[in-house]
């Protein structure tokens, strides 16, 4: 199961990077006409929301990986499952169900990282 969750972290790492990179290099307008829900938001919530997904990234992977501080790989999992139920909670509000596949995949990903690494294979 270690294995399974290694794995499934290089995912949700993956994906939160790609995702908070987009968010962070696009401006605004592009960022817009790729993603019409940022039309609706503050303007500095994609690149705040791209900021928290980084650093998700680089947390559910890093401190493990370094044996630095691993306690906090279960915690950046956990505000990655935060992260991806506010944009559920946004597609759904916006009637965009297409979006509610990677949202609801990252999110389903990312606690069962917390739940094994909180729970029963913690480091």
């Amino acid at each position: 199961m270690n294995i399974a969750l290694w794995v499934i972290a290089g995912v949700v790492a993956a994906g939160f990077l790609f995702s908070g990179i987009f968010k962070l290099a696009l401006p605004h307008d592009k960022y817009i006409e790729a993603q019409p829900w940022a039309a609706d938001a503050p303007r500095w919530a994609p690149a705040a929301i791209g900021v928290l997904e980084v650093l998700g990234a680089v947390g559910v992977i890093l401190p493990a990986l370094l044996s630095v501080a691993p306690s906090l790989v279960p915690v950046a999992a956990t505000g990655l499952v935060l992260v991806m139920a506010g944009a559920v909670v946004m597609h759904l509000w916006r009637r965009e169900y297409p979006a509610l596949a990677p949202s609801g995949v990252l999110l389903i990903l990312a606690a069962v990282v917390a739940w094994g690494r909180f729970g029963p294979y913690g480091f």
